[in-house]
């Protein structure tokens, strides 16, 4: 059985994932901004507690990309340009590629029984987050679509079956929208401006059509591209 430093330090590590997913959410939210500057004791008296964990967090969160840290200053919220924008749209596509692949093809010759219904079953589930992000999307509601985008990318790049590429999936998604949601939330009507092709994506995905799950990647890439372009020039 674990002793209490044991317990102190699983308590530790849930409540610097909790800082870091609280200080994510307000940059998602636009509540900190790009270049917004911010110590550690500012951020434990924001949420009364100690600085150990929120240190932590932040740490944590730079190591992501979303936050700077400087030795004298604190840390300050990432400002991400339209070239880095380009750059993570090419390293979501190394993953995808792939990604679609695997699911498309599988592995029939040492597929277990019921995988091919487990897998269905799977991305049943992902199209109703998937549901939910295209009216979001429709709407032009930015807040309810990220939660369900990030949930979806996450949830369908789960059945790729690798964490790591997973993972590194998620990260970019998050990136994508620190980078993009400052910008997007100065448009007064996003209706008509953000990608609602969720559901279509499953669904090339369940008929193992990976090239038409890549064409709708494209579409989407190429769109985006135009339109955080034209948000960063102004």
């Amino acid at each position: 059985m674990p002793g209490p430093s044991g317990n102190g330090a699983v308590t530790r590590s849930t409540l610097r994932q909790q800082i870091a997913d609280a200080l994510r959410d307000e940059v998602l939210a636009g509540r900190l901004q790009p270049g917004q500057e911010f110590t550690v004791k500012e951020i434990a008296e924001q949420y009364g507690v100690s600085a150990t964990p929120v240190r932590e967090a932040l740490v944590n969160l730079s190591a992501q990309g979303l936050l700077d840290a400087d030795q004298h200053r604190g840390f300050r919220v990432h400002e991400y340009s339209a070239a880095d924008f380009r750059g993570m749209v090419e390293a979501r596509c190394l993953v995808t590629d792939g990604m679609f692949h695997a699911l498309a093809t599988g592995h029939r010759e040492t597929a277990a029984p019921g995988d091919e219904q487990r897998l269905i079953a799977a991305l049943a589930g992902v199209r109703r987050r998937g549901e939910e992000a295209q009216r979001a999307a429709r709407a032009g509601d930015l807040t309810v679509l990220i939660g369900y985008d990030l949930r979806f990318w996450r949830e369908l790049a789960a059945l790729f079956g690798n964490p790591y590429l997973s993972d590194f999936l998620h990260r970019l998604r998050v990136q994508s929208w620190v980078c993009t949601v400052q910008h997007l939330r100065r448009v007064g009507d996003l209706r008509g401006t953000l990608w609602s092709g969720h559901t279509e994506l499953v669904d090339a995905l369940v008929q193992r059509d990976a090239e038409a799950a890549r064409s709708l990647v494209l579409a989407y890439n190429t769109h985006s591209l135009t339109v955080v372009a034209r948000l960063f020039a102004g």
